[in-house]
């Protein structure tokens, strides 16, 4: 019964995390992170788990980056990717390149490096969506450039979590014929998920696929609408794609995002049931983020047990990684809007600024480094976690700090009589 208490001291904290965040405005990461903290530091829970809660905490990743791309339209998403690519290649270069050369500088050890890199990478689009909403910004221009910028980089770091984690582990040999293999299963694992989502998904298939007697008749569509399981469906879709990319040698998160990412609405609308999208994602949303897919963050922060001389001494560590990341992302998110997106300045900075949070992405790769493979010394691991958190505080602070300043740009380029609708609102932008 053991497991069971402590799951109750979890879905306690858990409780009590989104309670803070919402009289703080910070994303409810960040407290389930200092929840876990405090619940095995008090002794409360265990400082090491059997098999129970880690198991739960697995499924718990899973489920949030399936939500997070279930929740991305795929039609919206491919319309800005010819706009936002540069700010997605440049402003994640940037932020790996400075936590790599920090963490070389403080540890000298390459390994390291490369993971405090990867941690750095990816952005978290939901802290920043949930800042611009508090600033009425959310249907703005560089709220869709941030969605597609952070989408854009959550796959590309997904992919190099999954091609440098085994050379950083140094199982084998490093070699490139070893580098060329790991990328040849990446490479297949988007292919045969490409497949899915392109050929397999549609109800109007096309091409030879026309001449195959199930596939030519039934379609995902049928499949949602059996017996109204279409979430039991879903979420058997992520686990196994998810099973699929750890088999290639990626994270299961990695699957389930993806799986995501190719479902769409318009599967879930056979004989006018059009309810069942918006049910089976209120279902999917409330496993993910309220009850399971917390577990995650907090079985993970209950790894910062709380010694004072490595926190001293770790304090110089974390405000040059900080301020490294903090400078470097925001310049080279800011300067790609400018220069590859064609976006004003104060559009261009609001973009920086929207880039700089590291939530659910990040926390998966401390896991993999510290937790599962060991790669991460204490020092940096308590270092990550520190500068994510500082980054996170200055998202809705920077936010609502240049608000005015974008919002005064967006109104002198509005053409007198103005059209009505949100500040800066693209005209072409889907409903």
């Amino acid at each position: 019964m053991e497991p069971l208490f402590h799951l109750a001291w979890i879905w306690v904290a858990v409780f009590a995390a989104n309670i803070l965040a919402r009289k703080t405005r910070l994303t409810p990461v960040v407290w389930f992170l200092a929840m876990g903290a405090l619940l095995s530091n008090t002794g409360i829970t265990p400082e090491t788990s059997d098999d129970f809660i880690p198991s739960l905490a697995m499924l718990g990743i899973i489920l949030i980056m399936f939500a997070l791309g279930f929740e991305e339209k795929t039609d919206n998403f491919l319309h800005s990717v010819k706009k936002s690519w540069g700010i997605a290649f440049f402003g994640a270069a940037g932020p790996f390149l400075a936590a790599y050369a920090v963490a070389d500088f403080f540890w000298d050890t390459f390994s390291i490096s490369l993971m405090c890199g990867l941690t750095m990478t990816a952005t978290a689009v939901s802290l920043t969506m949930v800042s611009l909403q508090s600033e009425g910004l959310q249907n703005s221009p560089v709220a869709t450039r941030i969605m597609t910028s952070a989408v854009l980089d959550d796959i590309a770091s997904l992919a190099l979590v999954a091609i440098l984690v085994p050379v950083a582990v140094g199982d084998s040999t490093v070699s490139a014929a070893s580098i060329v293999f790991i990328a040849a299963k990446a490479v297949a694992f988007f292919i045969i998920v490409s497949v899915l989502g392109a050929w397999l998904f549609p109800h109007d298939v096309r091409g030879w696929l026309k001449r195959v007697p199930f596939v030519r008749t039934y379609g995902i569509q049928h499949l949602l609408a059996f017996g109204r399981h279409s979430t039991l469906t879903v979420l058997l879709l992520a686990l196994l794609v998810g099973l699929l990319a750890h088999e290639l040698g990626f994270h299961p998160a990695v699957g389930a995002y993806m799986a995501g990412l190719i479902l769409k609405e318009e599967y879930f609308q056979i004989q006018n049931d059009r309810g069942s999208f918006s049910d089976t994602k209120r279902i999917v949303d409330n496993v993910a983020f309220s009850w399971i897919g917390p577990v995650f963050f907090v079985e993970l922060g209950s790894h910062l047990l709380f010694d004072w001389s490595i926190l001293v001494s770790i304090i110089p560590h974390v405000i040059v990684m900080t301020t490294a990341v903090f400078t470097i992302q925001t310049a080279t998110a800011a300067l790609a809007a400018r220069y590859t997106g064609g976006m004003d300045w104060p559009s261009s900075m609001m973009i920086g600024f929207g880039m700089l949070g590291r939530a659910e992405l990040a926390f998966v790769v401390m896991n993999i480094a510290y937790v599962q493979n060991d790669i991460l010394s204490i020092e940096a691991f308590y270092t990550l976690m520190a500068t994510a958190f500082v980054l996170n505080v200055l998202v809705p602070v920077t936010i609502a700090w240049w608000r005015p300043r974008y919002v005064a740009a967006m109104q002198a380029q509005e053409p007198a009589p103005s059209s009505g609708g949100h500040v800066g609102e693209e005209h072409h932008r889907h409903p």
